[in-house]
């Protein structure tokens, strides 16, 4: 039984070799990858001032509110225009209605 123990302790002994070069193997190449990483050339850092992008949609936006709000603006000065007129013949008409009744017509 001592053959049998000593057998399945050489054998042990040989895997957790095995393990442990597989595990030198992976510490090296983990090792290698960031060294390749550090060697890569860094792109320079720029020195002059970067303009900012054209916000075209920004533009749009507004260029669009501005005619809406020009549109609504011209529509509602239109409807002051016919409202005024209206208004004064319809007070002159109740005016005279209220003077033909105080006379007693």
């Amino acid at each position: 039984m001592n053959d049998d123990a000593l057998q399945k302790a050489l054998s042990a002994a040989g895997e957790a070799a095995d393990d442990a070069r597989q595990l030198e193997l992976v510490k090296a190449v983990l090792t290698a990858q960031t060294i390749a990483q550090a060697m890569q050339p860094q792109q320079p850092a720029c020195q002059h001032a970067h303009k900012e992008p054209a916000n075209v949609g920004k533009w749009l936006g507004i260029g669009f509110a501005v005619c809406v709000g020009s549109v609504g603006l011209a529509v509602g000065f239109l409807a002051v225009a016919i409202a005024a007129p209206c208004a004064t013949v319809c007070l002159l008409i109740l005016r005279r209605i209220w003077q033909d009744m105080q006379k007693g017509r």
